[in-house]
């Protein structure tokens, strides 16, 4: 018997072929010419008159006969159609994860659906942000964040002192030169917090949603492995619409 794959393989060509000859048939009836006949003669007055021999054209395109071959190309379409449409109501699979069913009987429609659906999660997934590889971090249940070792460093104040050069005399003042000098004041403690995660768990995530896509796919496969029963819809469809 004939499979869902094989339809879905068939379906693609029948519909281009079929929408050639469409396209075709309405090009012809647009043409006034190919669709006009004439048939004329010529009698003279009299015996003696010139004679003309006959004039005539064919009708080249006949309206019936095109919707006759846009009803049998058709045909084919709605019946392909029809065919792989129920068998799509019927065509189920489980989707398994590691030899255990994660879905049962599931149609092939929705497989589909998953299939689009997974691959717009893996794109997500595998752009989320991950912590700075360069920094220590561990989960700080307070803030429900992810957190670095605190660094301590120093916050330091410039003070002016004075450097005597030369010592006053009873003729000269004392030289003295002015400087900075940075002592410190204080202390900095720095805590990084982030919501990001660590590239394992992304890499983790990544793994699990792929096998899953790779499940689906295999599941979708088996369930386009089902027997179908080959639909005879379009003839009844144009017997009533070109009657």
């Amino acid at each position: 018997m004939t499979k869902l794959n094989q339809i879905l393989a068939v379906e693609k060509g029948v519909k281009s072929d079929v929408q050639r000859k469409v396209t075709d048939a309405y090009h012809q009836i647009q043409k006034a010419p190919l669709l006009s006949g004439i048939s004329r003669t010529y009698q003279p007055i009299d015996d003696e008159g010139e004679q003309l021999p006959p004039e005539s054209t064919r009708v080249q395109v006949q309206a019936d006969e095109v919707l006759k071959g846009v009803g049998a190309a058709l045909t084919r379409l709605f019946d392909v159609t029809a065919t792989k449409d129920w068998a799509n109501c019927e065509a189920r699979a489980d989707v398994m994860i590691d030899g255990a069913v994660l879905l049962a009987d599931v149609p092939v429609t929705y497989l589909l659906f998953l299939e689009k659906q997974l691959t717009d999660v893996y794109t997500l997934v595998s752009k989320l942000p991950t912590l700075d590889p360069a920094e220590t971090w561990s989960r700080d249940e307070a803030t429900d964040t992810w957190r670095t070792d605190p660094v301590k460093t120093t916050r330091t104040k410039k003070v002016p002192r004075n450097h005597v050069l030369a010592e006053a005399t009873d003729k000269h003042p004392a030289q003295v030169q002015v400087y900075n000098e940075d002592i410190v004041v204080g202390y900095w403690t720095k805590v990084n917090f982030s919501g990001a995660l660590p590239q394992r768990r992304v890499n983790e995530l990544l793994a699990r949603v792929q096998k899953l896509q790779d499940a689906v796919k295999y599941a979708r496969e088996e369930a386009n492995g089902t027997e179908v029963v080959d639909r005879k819809v379009g003839e009844r469809v144009f017997a009533y619409l070109f009657a």
